[in-house]
């Protein structure tokens, strides 16, 4: 069986440290720990594939960040998708999501949008059944509460004095997706979902 792991982000660089970006930083630094392939154009992203090893062996990933925008990600991934056999059930997609605070990391299984564009349009494409592991970026302190517009904040990079957090994030991350890959999304949610936030000690941002 072969997993499709999706992360999303936007292509161009001044998105790069974006906390909308996550979820590119994750599948870099998944491929990179397991030694797979330089990344390449395909599907209408940059792909990689290889061997993850897990607590249960090594399993066969397709690693792709779609490259058309965060609100086409779904076209990418549908490609990616059809091209390898790989059921809805097993794609799995890395993301921000700010309805959990900064530093928290959980999977889900399946579910809606929640108003996120690049779960919208992989949605839209492909339908909800897919995997998630959901990235918690938290929301802007000074936004009016209850505010629904969320752009400049996701939009907005990582300040510095939470680097070693997003680092100890990104790196659970990889440990979940493997998880994942290893004993399936509905195990790996018992096993992990109870961590801890991963910025226990760093100052608010300003």
């Amino acid at each position: 069986m072969t997993w499709l792991v999706v992360g999303l982000g936007n292509p161009d660089a001044k998105y790069a440290r974006n906390r909308h970006n996550i979820g590119f930083m994750v599948v870099d630094a998944l491929a990179r720990d397991h030694g797979l392939p330089e990344w390449s154009e395909k599907h209408g992203g940059h792909v990689t594939s290889g061997l993850v090893t897990t607590e249960r062996g090594r399993q066969r990933v397709q690693l792709l960040k779609p490259m058309e925008f965060m609100n086409l990600s779904g076209f990418a991934t549908m490609r990616a998708a059809q091209f390898h056999k790989v059921d809805v059930e097993n794609i799995f997609v890395v993301h921000d999501e700010i309805d959990l605070a900064a530093g928290l990391i959980r999977l889900k299984s399946a579910g809606g949008h929640g108003g996120h564009n690049g779960l919208r349009s992989i949605t839209e494409q492909l339908g909800n059944k897919f995997a998630r592991l959901r990235m918690g970026v938290g929301r802007d302190p000074h936004s009016p509460p209850g505010s629904k517009d969320a752009a400049s904040w996701v939009l907005g990079d990582f300040p510095k004095v939470q680097e070693d957090g997003v680092s100890r994030m990104i790196s659970a991350g990889c440990e979940d997706i493997a998880a994942v890959l290893a004993v399936g999304i509905v195990a790996a949610m018992n096993q992990h979902n109870g961590r801890a936030s991963l910025f226990p000690s760093l100052p608010p941002v300003i």
